[in-house]
């Protein structure tokens, strides 16, 4: 319980610095005044501007949070990351080519970032499989799918060229222009995965058994694997479609949860939640601040953090995860 309120009182403090983080600044108290009493035009600045920005950084961030959590429970496997295994490339390359092609469809941009997530998903799957699934090969097999997928990314933006904003903001996970209409639109489908989260709780739980003993318990794993893994891809590809590919954000985040809350689903989903919002807007609000007045990207933050963090994870679970099967 004390880890939700921390953490809550962090984000509520890191929310009002992030509305102050540029060359308009306001009070709480102006901020409160100009939201519901009386118009003044820095808060109505920044609530155009601003704060589109902070709940997209919020929410995509607790998405890939979550989506992290329930790959991990699917695949019992610390390193399963969204980023890591392809999942965000997928949805990512799906979502490039509806917004270039089809920009009439672009609030179904999340349902076909899914069906591109869901594509990698089941080749890194695939691909993974030789005798049984070893959770180290899916890594490794992931690795390959992300890089090959986020090459044909590259290609296509730059066949594209500059010009296409929306495309070059989806390929280099850039969030400065975003507004309340990709609010909008990322908080529709997130809100039912996370949702939907909540839901398998249970069988997260049951997951983490030996396969045996959680069908002794009524557990279908088959299944509960299938339902976790599409809730996970889903929440992941929202995230992609919207903000672009986040890495190592699905990585960092459970793993601190783990370690504040435990492993009990019931509460490290919530608390992910809380720490996923948390952690992906202090990466953009120190991109805005630390070369100001340039920005650097929120996801050059996570990479750069995340990045030695993997290494080390990689390193003190080798032997653990490296001969498993799933």
């Amino acid at each position: 319980m004390i880890s939700f309120i921390v953490t809550a009182l962090g984000l509520c403090g890191l929310f009002l610095i992030s509305v102050n983080t540029g060359s308009l600044k306001v009070t709480p108290g102006e901020l409160f005044q100009g939201l519901f009493v009386k118009y003044n035009p820095n808060v109505a600045t920044i609530y155009d501007l601003r704060f589109p920005r902070i709940f997209i950084a919020m929410l995509g961030g607790a998405a890939m949070a979550v989506s992290g959590v329930l790959l991990q429970a699917v695949m019992k496997n610390p390193l399963a990351d969204p980023g890591i295994i392809g999942i965000s490339s997928g949805a990512s390359l799906a979502a490039v080519v509806i917004t270039a092609f089809f920009p009439t469809m672009y609030f179904f941009t999340p349902l076909f970032a899914f069906a591109g997530g869901m594509l990698a998903f089941f080749l890194v799957y695939s691909l993974s499989y030789k005798g049984g699934l070893s959770p180290l090969r899916i890594i490794l097999v992931g690795v390959a799918v992300d890089c090959s997928l986020t090459g044909i990314m590259g290609a296509f933006n730059a066949g594209i060229g500059p010009n296409d904003s929306s495309v070059t903001s989806i390929v280099n996970a850039n969030i400065t222009m975003k507004t309340w209409g990709d609010f909008k639109t990322l908080c529709i489908y997130s809100v039912i995965g996370l949702l939907l989260s909540f839901l398998v709780t249970n069988s997260c739980n049951l997951l983490q058994l030996e396969d045996k003993t959680a069908r002794s318990l009524g557990l279908n794993v088959n299944a509960s694997r299938i339902i976790v893994s599409a809730i996970a891809v889903l929440l992941a590809s929202i995230s992609t479609a919207i903000i672009g590919p986040i890495s190592f954000l699905g990585l960092i985040v459970p793993h601190i949860a783990r370690l504040l809350v435990g492993s009990n689903h019931k509460l490290l989903i919530p608390y992910s939640i809380l720490l996923g919002a948390f952690t992906f807007l202090l990466a953009d609000t120190v991109g805005r601040t630390i070369a100001y007045p340039h920005e650097i990207n929120a996801t050059v933050i996570m990479a750069v953090v995340g990045g030695p963090f993997f290494i080390l994870l990689l390193r003190r679970s080798k032997h653990s995860y490296g001969n498993g099967r799933i």
